[in-house]
């Protein structure tokens, strides 16, 4: 839909996820954003209900299992397509994928969004739900970015 992006890679706590436990104000927009695009999870799964969550969904999941997750997050985004991908965060451990993605956009959310994701994103969101309606609405996302 926005400019060949095809992979939304989605962090699950802090963004899509509140301890644990998947939004529901974006259930409606995760099942019309898999007919558009391949959806991604990638999470350390820190409350250990990421599976349980997100198995109503056609969406990949990635836990990551390195001790830089950083790095790992980054190297995803890479071996998805960065020129392809629009990545979505919060957190100190997104910045390299939103940094790579061809539009990374950062939330500030119930839990805050930290400096480092804020200064490496094309966009800041005030909540998923506003992030994700990005992805369905791309004149929105052309506007924001138009130089």
């Amino acid at each position: 839909m926005y400019e060949n992006i095809e992979h939304i890679i989605l962090d699950y706590n802090g963004t899509i996820a509140k301890d644990g436990i998947l939004k529901k104000e974006i259930d409606s927009l995760l099942k019309e954003l898999s007919k558009h695009y391949v959806l991604h999870v990638i999470t350390a799964d820190t409350f250990g209900s990421v599976k349980e969550q997100i198995k109503a969904y056609d969406i990949k999941l990635h836990i990551l299992k390195s001790e830089d997750h950083t790095k790992e997050k980054k190297d995803y985004v890479t071996s998805l397509g960065s020129d392809i991908s629009l990545s979505i965060g919060n957190g100190n451990n997104d910045t390299k994928m939103l940094e790579i993605a061809k539009v990374g956009i950062a939330i500030l959310g119930d839990e805050g969004c930290s400096t480092k994701a804020l200064l490496v994103s094309d966009i800041v969101c005030k909540s998923i739900k506003d992030a994700l309606e990005l992805s369905l609405h791309p004149k929105r996302l052309l506007a924001t970015l138009r130089v």
